[in-house]
């Protein structure tokens, strides 16, 4: 006889689906109601977890840019650091001293960096490591000959120019960089001889002050430096890639250091007391401008938007101008400082992306 369940079924299997069916069936409103509270619940949640990520990255970004703007604010003001230190020794003194500090300020950035490398890095065979070590020492040698040229350039213009005039028109490497990209067969946006023209009205108003179309002394030591800065970074452009940048910076500035030191026992006739009497603006340039200023802007970096980034570093030359006034009591007329502002604009102008590249980072965004 085969046994019969309460509800009229023959066998488990269907008591059990009976079961459930008059349940849903009598609970059916219920479930739709559950239903849609926990989709709705769901939905509220993911939009708060989404308001809340915005915000972090949001805040991210906001510390970068404040970042990035204390950055330029110590590079610009080093300006003045750098003319005040001509007041007590040689350009290739305090230029030798500073650099060779700077270089031994970004060890401990080294050494900070190593440490949370060491958890994540892919481990090398030593025939790389050999060859990547090679890479890096001949790296940091041209790029530490190429920054004494164009830092000696800049010390001794400094010498016979105002801070403020300096920090613009050093600023104008930008404009160069990709002119003498063309050298090395890269592609130069149209946009860039545009800036080009503007970057030499503006340095026509703010250098040439006479009818003649003659540069000062000074004014021309800086725009070589800027020719010399031009080239340190298309030297840092081929080497960067391959090797550790930090790593690199310091052998730069120790490499520019020791040539510097070396010149100013040859040219010069340091004197100790006058050395101890420019501390301040030897360690300003050396300590912050070099091992803080560059460290910020690694950290900066990471969470930046590059085109943000490299406008918010051009101000460097507006807060030279800045310290110049408040500090040197330096003034500009006004031709002057319309030079400036079209220098800047130029600057401004040849670092926004072309519409390629804001295509291809708008479909990096997409896919990560």
């Amino acid at each position: 006889m085969p046994t019969f369940y309460h509800n009229g079924a023959k066998n488990k299997r269907d008591a059990i689906w009976a079961f459930y069916k008059n349940f849903v069936k009598a609970n059916f409103p219920l479930i739709l109601l559950k239903a849609k509270v926990f989709f709705v619940k769901m939905r509220y949640y993911r939009r708060i977890f989404n308001k809340r990520k915005g915000i972090d990255e949001m805040s991210k970004k906001m510390r970068s840019n404040i970042l990035l703007l204390i950055t330029a604010a110590i590079w610009g003001s080093a300006f003045v650091a750098q003319k005040s230190g001509m007041d007590y020794i040689g350009p290739l003194t305090y230029g030798g001293i500073r650099t060779f500090i700077g270089g031994l300020a970004l060890i401990p950035v080294i050494l900070f960096l190593d440490k949370g490398k060491s958890k994540t890095e892919v481990k090398k065979t030593p025939e790389e490591e050999a060859a990547e070590k090679k890479l890096l020492i001949i790296g940091g040698i041209c790029c530490g000959l190429a920054l004494f040229v164009a830092s000696t350039l800049q010390q001794y213009g400094v010498s016979y120019t105002t801070a403020g005039k300096a920090g613009f028109i050093t600023t104008l490497y930008v404009v160069m960089v990709p002119i003498f990209s063309v050298v090395l067969r890269k592609k130069v946006r149209p946009i860039i001889w545009l800036c080009v023209l503007m970057g030499a009205t503006g340095l026509y108003l703010l250098c040439m002050t006479d009818a003649s179309f003659k540069l000062q002394f000074g004014d021309t030591l800086v725009l070589l430096c800027a020719v010399g800065f031009s080239v340190h970074i298309l030297v840092i452009d081929y080497f960067a890639p391959k090797v550790d940048g930090v790593k690199m910076s310091c052998i730069q500035f120790l490499v520019a250091g020791a040539i510097g030191i070396i010149g100013m026992f040859i040219f010069e006739e340091p004197k100790i007391d006058a050395i101890l009497d420019c501390w301040l603006p030897i360690l300003y340039a050396g300590v912050l401008s070099s091992g803080v200023g560059y460290t910020l802007q690694i950290v900066a970096q990471k969470d930046a938007e590059p085109t943000v980034a490299s406008l918010l570093m051009s101000l460097e030359s507006v807060f030279a101008v800045i310290a110049g006034a408040i500090i040197l009591h330096e003034s500009m007329s006004p031709r002057e400082l319309l030079g400036c502002a079209v220098i800047f604009a130029a600057v401004i102008i040849a670092q926004l992306p072309s519409k390629e590249e804001r295509n291809e980072r708008r479909l990096k965004a997409q896919d990560n």
